[in-house]
This record gives C-alpha cells, sequence and structure tokens, in this order.
C-alpha cells in the first residue's frame, strides 16, 4: 500500500525523467498546429523514401479537413478508417480531428461481416479506405447507412519505381470480388479532398475532452467493443513516452512504424508520438525486414517500437550484416512477454537496451515499462508511466489490495486511462471503477521495487484441481526446453469443470521436439497439478497482426479436433 501510494518505484527512473508529466491543455490539432510551425523544414513522414514535410502534412491535413467538411463531416460524427501505413492515412487521421469529428480504425484484414458488426456500432457514414477494400464495402447493406467512401491509393505517396514492387498480404486475405453483392455507394478519390482549398482558421475546432478516436478492442471482457479515447488520453500518452525516454532529440531521429496504424499501440507511436518529438515516422505498410533494410540506407532507425517477433527477425537481419542497428537510441517492445534470448540478440547488435512495456487499447496504450537504465528488470513489464498509479487488488474484490508479492488484479489510473466504451454503459461501469481506476483483467505481481510482472489474464487461467494454472508462467518452462521456438499453453474440459493443460509446441527450424526433456523441466519447475499432460507440435500458431498468440484461437482448435480432445483427457487419466 505505502510503495503504490508514494510511487517509490520513480528512483528507477531514467535521469530527466520527471514523476509527472505537464497537463494537456489542448487538442491534437493543436499539437499538430505547434510542430507544422517549430519544425516546417523538416521530414514529418518518410515512405519508401519519398518524404513530407510537417509544412506540407499541416498544408495537406487542412485541405482534407475541408473536403470532408464539404461532404457533411461534422463535429462529433464518426469517420472510418481502413487503410495500411501510409502517409494518407495520417492525413486522414489529423483530418478528421480537425473537424472535431472521431476516427474510427479499422484493421485491412477485416471481412466483410467483420466491418458490418462494428459499422452497426459506431454508425460512420463516411469511411476513407485503401481502394483494394473498396469493394468489400460496397457490399455492406444498404440499412448499415454508409453513404460516401473515398478511395486512396497509397501507391501514389510512393516514388515512381517503387509502385509495382510492393505486395500486401492483405490482398490475399480479401474476399473474391465475384462473389459480392455490390450496390451503389458515392465513392470518390481521396486526391479530390487533397485538392480542396484549406479549411477557414476560424471553423470550430476540438478540445482536449473531444473522444478523437474509436479503438475496437475485445478489452477485459472478451467482447469486442469501441474504447472511446480522447485527445488528452493520447497527447498525454506521447508526453509520457517522450518523457520515459528523455534521450531521443526533439526535433531529430526516425521513428520505424512497423506496427500497423490501426492498432492502438502502432497508432500513438507512429501518429501522435512522432508528431509530439517532431520526428521523421518511417512507414512500412506490411512488415518485412527487406523493406526496413532498404530503408535504413537513407534513413537508419533511432527509435523502433514492435513486437518480439518482429525483434528478433531484425536481429537475424542484423546478424546477416543485412541491416545496421547501431544508431538505434531507444527499442520498446510490447504486447506479449520479451524473452532474454531476443533482448540479447537484439542489443549484441543494436547497442543499446531493448525493454518491455505494457499497456491496453483503455491506456491509449502504454502505461508500464521497464525504465532504460540499469535497473530493468527483462521478464517484468516494467514500473508505472509518470503521473501514473496503479494497485494490485483482489480480482473478486477490488478495492481490496493485496500484500506485496501476492498475486492480484492490475488497477491503473492516469491520464491515458479512456473514458469508457461507445454505447456499453454497463460494461464502462465495470471496467471503470469509482475514481476512474481501470481494471485490466490481468492478474500481476509487484515486487518491492515497485517492478511489475504479468502471471496472466482473468480469462485465460485454467482450473485444473481445483487450483489456478497461469499458461504464461507454464510457457515459459516449456520454451526453455532446446529446440522450442514458441508455444500456446490452454486448457482444455474434461468435465467436472475441471481442464487439462495442453501446449501446442513450435519448433526451431531443423529441431526435433525432446518430450522427455520437456516433461524433465515441467518436473523440475512447476507443481504437478500445472505440468502440461499433452504437448503437441504444431507448424505455427494463430496470432494476431502484430504477433501475439492468440491462445483462445489455440484452444478452440483443439476443441474442434475431437480426437485431440479425447487424447488430452486418456493423458490425464
Amino acid at each position: 500500500m505505502q510503495l503504490n501510494a508514494t510511487r517509490a518505484w520513480n528512483r528507477f527512473y531514467a535521469p530527466g525523467t520527471p514523476v509527472d508529466i505537464e497537463p494537456v491543455t489542448g487538442s491534437l490539432v493543436d499539437l499538430l498546429d505547434e510542430r507544422c510551425a517549430q519544425w516546417a523544414d523538416r521530414d514529418a513522414v518518410s515512405f519508401f523514401g519519398a518524404t513530407v514535410t510537417y509544412r506540407s502534412l499541416g498544408e495537406r491535413v487542412a485541405r482534407v479537413a475541408n473536403g470532408l467538411r464539404e461532404l457533411g463531416v461534422q463535429a462529433g460524427d464518426r469517420v472510418a478508417l481502413i487503410m495500411p501505413n501510409a502517409p494518407q492515412h495520417v492525413i486522414a487521421f489529423y483530418a478528421v480531428l480537425r473537424l472535431g469529428a472521431t476516427v474510427v480504425e479499422h484493421n485491412p484484414l477485416y471481412t466483410r461481416d467483420e466491418l458490418e458488426v462494428q459499422f452497426r456500432d459506431h454508425g460512420a457514414t463516411v469511411v476513407i479506405a485503401w481502394d483494394k477494400v473498396v469493394a468489400t464495402l460496397q457490399s455492406l447493406p444498404a440499412d448499415v447507412g454508409l453513404r460516401t467512401i473515398v478511395a486512396v491509393d497509397i501507391t501514389r505517396a510512393m516514388p515512381l519505381g517503387t509502385r509495382i514492387a510492393l505486395r500486401l498480404p492483405v490482398q490475399k486475405a480479401r474476399e473474391s470480388r465475384d462473389k459480392l453483392t455490390t450496390r451503389t455507394t458515392g465513392t470518390i478519390p481521396f486526391t479530390r479532398l487533397e485538392r480542396s482549398a484549406p479549411i477557414p482558421s476560424t471553423h470550430p475546432r476540438p478540445t482536449q475532452s473531444d473522444i478523437a478516436c474509436l479503438q475496437y478492442t475485445s478489452g477485459t471482457t472478451g467482447t469486442p467493443k469501441g474504447a472511446m479515447i480522447s485527445h488528452e488520453n493520447l497527447w498525454a500518452n506521447a508526453r509520457q513516452g517522450a518523457a520515459w525516454m528523455p534521450d531521443f532529440t526533439r526535433g531529430e531521429g526516425s521513428i520505424y512504424g512497423l506496427l500497423p496504424m490501426f492498432h492502438s499501440f502502432g497508432l500513438l507511436l507512429s501518429v501522435i508520438y512522432s508528431v509530439e518529438t517532431g520526428s521523421r515516422a518511417v512507414l512500412f505498410p506490411t512488415f518485412d525486414p527487406e523493406l526496413v533494410s532498404r530503408a535504413a540506407k537513407r534513413f537508419p532507425p533511432t527509435f523502433v517500437p514492435a513486437v518480439p517477433p518482429m525483434f528478433d527477425r531484425l536481429a537475424r537481419v542484423a546478424r546477416d550484416g543485412q541491416l545496421d542497428l547501431s544508431g538505434v537510441v531507444y527499442a520498446i517492445s510490447g504486447a506479449m512477454t520479451l524473452t532474454p534470448a531476443v533482448v540479447k540478440r537484439w542489443e549484441d547488435l543494436a547497442g543499446s537496451m531493448l525493454n518491455e512495456g505494457y499497456g491496453l487499447t483503455e491506456t491509449s496504450p502504454v502505461a508500464l515499462a521497464n525504465p532504460f537504465t540499469d535497473t530493468r528488470k527483462i521478464g517484468a513489464i516494467g514500473i508505472p508511466f509518470p503521473s501514473t498509479d496503479i494497485r494490485v487488488v483482489d480480482p473478486s474484490e477490488p478495492t481490496r489490495e493485496v500484500a506485496q508479492g501476492e498475486a492480484g488484479e492490475l488497477l491503473i489510473s492516469g491520464p491515458q486511462v479512456f473514458q469508457g466504451y461507445w454505447n456499453r454503459p454497463e460494461e464502462t461501469a465495470a471496467t471503470l471503477l469509482e475514481g476512474g481506476w481501470l481494471r485490466t483483467g490481468d492478474l500481476v505481481v509487484q515486487d518491492e521495487g515497485g517492478f511489475v510482472t504479468v502471471v496472466d489474464r482473468k480469462k485465460e487461467l485454467i482450473i485444473t484441481g481445483g487450483f489456478n494454472v497461469s499458461p504464461s508462467e507454464v510457457e515459459r518452462v516449456v520454451n526453455g526446453v532446446p529446440g522450442v521456438a514458441e508455444s500456446a499453453v490452454v486448457g482444455i474440459p474434461r468435465g467436472g469443470g475441471a481442464e487439462v493443460v495442453t501446449v501446442a509446441v513450435i519448433l526451431e527450424p531443423g529441431a526435433t521436439f525432446d518430450e522427455d526433456a520437456a516433461r524433465e523441466a515441467a518436473r523440475e519447475h512447476l507443481a504437478e497439478y500445472k505440468r502440461p499432460s499433452t504437448y503437441l507440435v504444431w507448424e505455427e500458431l494463430p496470432k494476431s497482426l502484430i504477433g501475439k498468440v492468440l491462445r483462445r484461437r489455440v484452444r478452440d482448435t483443439l476443441l474442434a479436433d475431437r480426437s485431440a480432445v479425447r487424447a488430452a483427457a486418456a493423458e490425464e487419466e
């Protein structure tokens, strides 16, 4: 209690990192205007070598905003964006905000049905979309209410010689156009908006409390819903990130936009933090180490935010001499546990720290991270950001804090905590407690220094023999077995409300699985009830677009395979 009340962890902050950030008093539109005036001639965005200066970015935002206004977009409206990373994505984002409207980000991989569910929820009538998904949008039922599609050709932002070289995996996942029943929807090119006159300076501007975007997330309860994130939430989180990395020089440097901007992690770093720090956002429409290597020859990376599989692949490319990481000042990983092996591989080549951070869409998204000092703790998610407080509580009684070192649910309070779920007051009330405390749904342990380690998600705990089993704890043991690249641990029902601990294993190239070694490691490091009963070798694990293993999908696959379920039950007996 005393530790969290006093923020004693701040003694581990890097020199120059404040305990609190300066409060946000304006909107993200004000932020962009400030940076466009301050660094007008510096690069804001790079895309396949083509650059956009801050002056040009501000001018194009003003024109597209006015074009949207002429289409009828008003303050408070929702405008959907469906694009890979590209300069037009950044421009569209700020143009929507300039009107006081709300951006709704969507994954370009979504199917027609997935888009229909979300469009019915948020009610956007205007969408700015990559031209490759326009046919899917045109197939949406008329009663969804979509009236205008602004089609974006992202190749127009590339240098002439690169237009035919781009191959996006999104195209493989799209539904065949001949299977769609199209309807008439007003469709115009994005270039038409860019030719509009600039929006009058007298046009009303948003405030810090206005909702900047809706980010759809499974949240803490597993049901997809729109998290309402304000201008203040996003700008505050960008300021927190800038405070966390004090050696990152403002007005200089290149931030690599490897993470998709429709994801909260990618949106913050490539669209908000880059502007906050006056940096160049080097954007990639898809993660491809070859593209990264090419970009690095002109604009060497200085800050790389990514996920562990990306860091691992880039480190291997650098090891082979195809990528120079020596200029990287900061690298921060999120979404999943960062292993010591990946950290060592990266740091041996980069010469700078790779640290893990933690957050949720509901925290805009970053709330904790390891400090960039020798006091960091690999395997932990770190300590709270400036202006951020946490509590570790009894999940069944969230007003009661647990003892230090005891596992409990993580609560977070700070200026980055979201405003609630769109049109879901009951779920908002269940997630945001009195005083603005966010229930994360993550079970953690906090040590005497304030460092936090995730035990697991509440809803992913395995119940066996009357005990709770943490999948992450078991995975750490399995992943340490020679030849194992990664694993996913899930519980398979066996009757009576109990579950069988089952693990799907992915092997290193050329390796064979030594099940005896895996079972011996489990006997050495895990209590009997935590030990896996069944080991299955898979070729790949289902993952999100940012590389996070989807345990729920692993479990669903196993449940659908009746023979696997029967085998698991037989092993247990």
